[in-house]
């Protein structure tokens, strides 16, 4: 578990230098691009929020039925195809990511003193 949100970034370092190979790749570039938008402060307009969403619509299992329910109009964001799934490196590991594994942040409603309280990965 990750609990601030610069460490992230060993995570992104990480699986930058060792990639996933499997579909996983693209729940994790999409990811990636939600942790550029919360440094970039764009989830605190409502267009980045609707963003976020339809990001979090491609991702793992999608929407729950609330978050489905509070935003009915959103259309989910495109999801990249990995093509590409050859091992490149051989101390690439899958184990951990392939089964159980999958890229979620979750805020709080009590942030930190960095403003964001909890992530898990």
């Amino acid at each position: 578990m990750v609990r601030r949100f610069n460490d992230l970034n060993i995570i992104i370092d990480h699986f930058n230098k060792y990639p996933l190979i499997t579909q996983k790749h693209s729940d994790f570039e999409l990811f990636k691009k939600v942790v550029g938008m919360l440094s970039n402060k764009e989830h605190l307009t409502l267009d980045g929020i609707h963003k976020l969403i339809s990001i979090r619509a491609a991702i793992n299992l999608g929407l729950s039925p609330e978050l489905k329910a509070a935003f009915p109009t959103i259309e989910t964001y495109p999801k990249p195809f990995v093509k590409d799934q050859t091992i490149k490196n051989p101390y690439w590991v899958s184990g951990f990511t392939s089964a159980e594994g999958c890229f979620y942040i979750s805020l709080k409603n009590k942030p930190s003193s960095s403003g964001l309280k909890i992530f898990k990965l």
